[in-house]
């Protein structure tokens, strides 16, 4: 198992550009989160995974205690065991779309489904924080 390392200020910028500064799950922005956002691993170093960057998400606090060590969650439609979404290897416009209001994150497909379900992406906190965020017109975002 790799150790875990401390990312470089230069590897964690990279990391929040390629994000274009939300969380690559619930698509919070941090500019407007009271926590600073973590590196997370994809593929966590106890299963294998690396510290490379093209391991390494950009994520909120909450999805990253959500998401722990997982790499996969029950898809709640088909109760099949899904990987979950992958932001260096999937796109996300594949698994998920906004609802009408766009308040909501709806699963597109079983990994979409799986990962809304197993991290919680439309917990309380986020919704709050979209409603207030589509106030002043910063949600949905339009770039992913």
């Amino acid at each position: 198992m790799a150790k875990r390392r401390k990312f470089a200020a230069i590897d964690r910028a990279l990391v929040k550009r390629r994000a274009r500064g939300r969380c690559e799950y619930c698509q919070s922005p941090e500019d407007f989160e009271s926590d600073t956002f973590e590196l997370e691993h994809i593929i966590p170093l106890v299963r294998n995974g690396s510290n490379e960057l093209d391991n390494i998400a950009f994520s909120c606090s909450g999805c990253n205690n959500r998401k722990g060590i997982k790499i996969g969650s029950l898809d709640p439609v088909t109760l099949l065991s899904m990987p979950l979404f992958n932001p260096r290897q999937d796109e996300w416009q594949d698994h998920f779309q906004w609802s009408d209001n766009a308040l909501q994150l709806i699963g597109l497909s079983p990994v979409g489904r799986a990962t809304i379900d197993g991290l919680d992406l439309n917990r309380t906190g986020c919704m709050n924080l979209r409603r207030a965020l589509i106030a002043i017109q910063e949600h949905p975002p339009t770039r992913f």
